[in-house]
């Protein structure tokens, strides 16, 4: 079995390579998408939860400096995000938000390269597969009508035409699966982003309140 499979497969390569081709690109660009991005979070993932704590008692007692070496110490996408917003907090207090919502918006174009691809895949792949298994179908009744096979060869053909449905299924079940991982990862970035953002904006509010106190 597993060698008429392989047989199946190799023949569909071979002669199919209008749909056996586009689906092995998208196949080769999901592998490649997928180690990127997984060695760029990995890159880049940090305990934020003790990070956030030490930040916090800096910023309370005015550390600035200190905070800002702290956020370099961190490193990672994390780490730059908190360092440019301690660096906002301390030149453009009015603006804060919009201009850290910026930053922000920057660092997630670099979480979320490269995933539309996956995406795209993962869309188009069934497509491509579904091409081939119709074409490879019309060329066995094509075959067969002229040479007047019987129903094993029409079940043969058919069976070698699913080949690409099945094929490009597998490529696109990848990159959906991939996708959607790595969408939540984006996502779990971004509620670092967002608690940074909180953590800030108290301090900025704290501020404010006590610079309008001593103007009274």
């Amino acid at each position: 079995m597993e060698s008429k499979f392989f047989t199946y497969f190799l023949d569909f390569m071979i002669h199919d390579w209008f749909a056996s081709i586009p689906i092995t690109v998208c196949s080769v660009l999901t592998v490649a998408v997928t180690v990127e991005r997984y060695l760029y979070y990995q890159k880049n993932r940090r305990d934020v939860t003790s990070f956030i704590h030490q930040l916090q008692r800096e910023l309370e007692s005015g550390q600035l400096q200190k905070a800002q070496a702290t956020c370099s110490r961190l490193g990672g996408v994390v780490g730059e995000v908190a360092e440019e917003g301690v660096r906002l907090m301390a030149e453009q207090k009015e603006d804060f938000s919009k201009a850290f919502d910026i930053t922000v918006s920057l660092v997630t174009r670099k979480l979320e390269k490269h995933l539309a691809i996956l995406g795209t895949i993962g869309a188009t792949c069934p497509f491509l597969g579904l091409f081939g298994t119709v074409v490879g179908v019309i060329f066995t009744l094509d075959q067969l009508g002229a040479a007047g096979g019987g129903t094993p060869v029409v079940v043969v053909g058919v069976a070698k035409a699913l080949i690409a449905t099945g094929y490009g299924l597998i490529v696109a079940i990848g990159a959906v699966v991939f996708n959607n991982t790595y969408t939540n990862t984006v996502k779990r970035f971004n509620d670092d982003f967002s608690l940074l953002k909180l953590l800030f904006l108290s301090f900025v509010a704290t501020e404010e309140a006590g610079n309008q106190a001593q103007a009274r």
